[in-house]
């Protein structure tokens, strides 16, 4: 009696430790999304609070919207590109500083500046370097004899731009994860793979990158999620143009919802975009619990 007392002492403990934790999340969280997909139903107006069922119409007319297509289009090639150069710069920056030398500390600090940084401040230094008459980047392209680039005003040009700048900002964030995997990893295994003589490209796919498959589909899984729902850097330096060259679906809803008004429209493509993220993010966990099994 004495232990089962002690028992529901403990869970009632628990439970006044986590409710309040727990009806901040909810509240955060789940009513939030409860509140946009109940309204994806709606056809709502929040400036005159009118509000009348529609029922898949919403769905309907933004799956059928060209240029939502094309912002969902234009937001996987952000999503693939960023992440891929970001992963695959991330291991390689792993690479070459793993083990101990002079000034890898100096390194690390310099390496992580970038992530620390917010967004708009990075949109902000890139716009002045993306500046056509008077950016840094045109004036070298310039002195070598080369034509200026549009880098924010040609269709053909500017999505590749804003990739270049997320990378530079989170491919530390990717090397961080490396490199810390690769701490991880105990020495002896690669001393052992040079007793057995392997070279370093045999000993690089087959032992070093399949130990980090973990940290690597995690690192992916993070920056597909982030860069699935860009919005800063469209906002702060294209507005989704030239045209509709840079438009994501992150910004499509911005606009749906705070320049249309039409919040059902933004909460039926909130609702698709959340559907894809989790898609994904369902691929990328199947996998990394998949080797947990193996």
């Amino acid at each position: 009696m004495k232990h089962a007392g002690r028992t529901r002492g403990k869970a009632l403990f628990f439970w006044c430790i986590f409710a309040p934790a727990l009806a901040v999340m909810l509240w955060l969280t789940i009513y939030p999304m409860l509140t946009v997909f109940a309204t994806s139903f709606q056809n709502y107006n929040y400036i005159s609070g009118s509000r009348s069922w529609t029922g898949l119409g919403n769905y309907s007319d933004i799956l059928g919207d060209k240029l939502f297509q094309a912002s969902f289009s234009n937001t996987l090639i952000y999503c693939l590109a960023a992440t891929a150069v970001e992963v695959l710069l991330g291991i390689v920056l792993a690479l070459v500083f793993y083990g101990h030398f002079r000034g890898k500390g100096l390194f690390m600090i310099l390496a992580i500046l970038p992530m620390m940084l917010s967004t708009m401040v990075v949109s902000s230094v890139w716009k002045t370097l993306y500046h056509y008459d008077i950016g840094l980047l045109n004036n070298i392209l310039a002195a070598l004899g080369f034509a200026r680039a549009g880098w924010l005003i040609d269709p053909e040009v500017a999505l590749w731009s804003l990739v270049l700048v997320d990378v530079w900002q989170w491919t530390p964030f990717a090397f961080i994860v490396v490199q810390a995997g690769l701490a991880s990893v105990p020495q002896e295994i690669f001393e052992a793979s040079v007793v057995d003589g392997a070279n370093y490209r045999q000993t690089l796919f087959r032992i070093t990158l399949p130990i980090l498959r973990d940290q690597i589909l995690l690192l992916c899984l993070l920056r597909t999620i982030d860069t699935f729902k860009v919005f800063a850097k469209v906002f702060a330096l294209t507005k989704g143009g030239p045209g509709n060259a840079t438009e994501t679906t992150s910004y499509f809803i911005y606009r749906e919802a705070f320049q249309y008004f039409k919040l059902g429209r933004s909460s039926a493509a909130s609702m698709i975009t959340l559907v894809a993220v989790a898609f994904a993010s369902a691929i990328y966990l199947r996998k990394i619990l998949s080797s947990k099994e193996a």
